[in-house]
């Protein structure tokens, strides 16, 4: 039966009333004081900058932390969440940042864990619960392959299987945390669609997120969250330029563009020949073929693209973490394709990886062990062997300063316990501060609020100023055209455009990104 049919004492499905939660024995506040009403049936945005308390406060709705003081109250009713058992229980299903899925296991034995549907009381009947989760997936557009293994299936798709865990379990008040993160373009149309498909059935979903675009979009409510304390309700439909943006900063912004100076010089610092690397996911075909590319200093050169196209493979044979099948790279003119990761470190060139978990971070260490992780056998950070401690920490807490990593605890945080932008911000950082000549970057705002985009944004221009060369691999077009000089575009892993910067359109390089030919396009 649809929630709206339903008889319930309050227009609110969820009432937080002075939620504080503080941490260490209230040495760290993440919540003072909050106050959030949802109604019942609406899209209710709660955004704010990364670390400003969003996720904690959905974490204690969903009885994953207990307030250190305050009332929940679900459909007028006060209650006692004590984990996510009871949430489930009252109807409340949250889809984390950071998925929660067993990599072996396949699509519908991750949805059933915990919620099987037996016969006789112990007998597993896989058969009715892939029929229930076929009804669910055809009523609100969200098919994927129940049979497939997590670990085989895209994250979009991945995403969808979170969903569907959910609305298994019958949940009314849907929590969506940083949903978009880890999507493109158009997966995030997808996702945002089957939002608005939920909100039509009666479902009330709290949207967490600090992308102004798709709150505006989606969202009927929008309470901001600024440093763990609430600053404003705000009725979306009424919203004017860019006062949600400022509410969360608490400032003015500035737009960040590229000057489009010159290179240095036109001697190339990377320049890839003729690479041909296969495909990570199948190995009998080509990812990327016969791909040229040059980066010279001083220039940043934008590789637009749907993902998978190629962006994976170029990446990762440059930076190391696979190997091609033929042809060059070659930066300061060495051929580095048979080297390691550290020879290419020595050489100065640097990467923040588009999987920070993954590629980016030892999340079991300290934020300063992992600021200073490729350099830990260098001075000031060692000699013969000792581990200076005091340079360390304080070339970790400059880090740390300069790039705004909030609950960090001047570095003596665990990596895992960041939130998702916070954990951004530490690899953006020791990859822009450390000593190189050529960045690579993929997706480096991923997850980051719209302050921290401004911040590192001015900072990939400032490297263009001092003269190092930056190859961007980005899936927000408005990035690509904010920063670039030159924009190569990638098509079924082959190079089908160029244009210069200055001169991007969006319809030019979204027709080169569907494989089209267009009149005036550098080719």
């Amino acid at each position: 039966m649809p929630l709206k049919s339903k008889k319930y004492n309050s227009e609110y499905a969820i009432e937080m009333e002075k939620i504080t939660k503080s941490f260490l024995g209230g040495s760290i506040i993440a919540n003072k004081d909050v106050d959030i009403s949802v109604k019942r049936g609406e899209i209710h945005a709660l955004v704010g900058e990364n670390g400003a308390g969003k996720s904690t406060l959905m974490s204690i709705l969903f009885g994953l932390y207990q307030p250190t003081s305050g009332i929940i109250k679900v459909n007028g009713k006060e209650v006692v969440i004590t984990n996510p058992i009871k949430a489930n229980k009252l109807g409340i299903g949250m889809v984390h940042q950071h998925f929660k899925l067993v990599d072996v296991n396949t699509v519908w034995e991750n949805i059933a864990l915990g919620s099987e549907i037996t016969t006789a009381g112990f007998i597993l009947n896989k058969n009715k619960i892939k029929t229930e989760l076929t009804e669910i997936m055809n009523k609100y557009n969200l098919h994927v392959d129940l049979e497939a293994k997590i670990e085989k299936i895209s994250v979009g798709m991945q995403q969808r299987v979170e969903i569907l865990k959910i609305l298994y379990r019958k949940a009314d008040i849907l929590v969506f945390d940083e949903p978009t993160a880890v999507l493109t373009p158009q997966q995030i149309d997808g996702l945002l669609n089957v939002m608005l498909d939920l909100k039509k059935d009666g479902k009330t979903i709290i949207f967490i997120s600090h992308k102004i675009d798709e709150i505006k979009r989606v969202a009927d409510t929008a309470t901001v969250i600024r440093r763990g304390k609430k600053i404003v309700d705000i009725n979306v439909s009424d919203v004017k330029g860019n006062e949600i943006a400022e509410a969360m900063v608490g400032r003015k912004l500035v737009e960040i563009k590229n000057p489009h100076t010159k290179p240095l010089t036109n001697v190339p610092l990377l320049e890839v020949l003729n690479l041909t690397v296969k495909k990570a996911s199948n190995p009998k075909i080509n990812g990327l073929e016969t791909f040229n590319l040059v980066v010279r200093p001083g220039e940043i050169v934008a590789v637009a693209g749907v993902e998978g196209n190629g962006q994976k493979e170029l990446v990762e044979a440059i930076t190391g973490l696979s190997k091609a099948t033929s042809g060059g790279v070659l930066f300061k003119e060495i051929n580095v394709l048979d080297g390691n990761i550290a020879q290419r470190y020595d050489l100065g060139m640097s990467h923040i990886p588009e999987d920070r978990h993954k590629y980016g971070m030892l999340l079991d260490f300290t934020v300063q062990d992992n600021i200073v992780s490729q350099e830990i056998n260098k001075i000031p950070f060692s000699k013969f062997g000792i581990i200076n401690k005091r340079a360390i920490s304080r070339y970790a807490q400059s880090v740390i300063k300069d790039f705004d990593v909030r609950g960090s605890r001047n570095g003596s945080a665990i990596a895992r316990g960041l939130s998702g932008g916070n954990q951004q911000k530490v690899v953006v950082g020791r990859e822009m501060r450390k000593e190189h000549d050529l960045l690579v970057v993929v997706q480096p705002t991923r997850g980051l609020d719209i302050g921290a985009i401004e911040y590192i944004h001015s900072e990939i221009l400032k490297e263009k100023a001092e003269g190092k060369g930056i190859l961007l691999v980005s899936y927000e077009l408005n990035e690509v055209m904010a920063l670039a000089d030159r924009i190569v575009v990638l098509n079924d892993g082959k190079l089908v455009g160029e244009i210069a910067g200055a001169d991007a359109k969006k319809e030019y390089i979204g027709a080169l990104m569907a494989g089209q030919k267009m009149e005036g396009v550098k080719k």
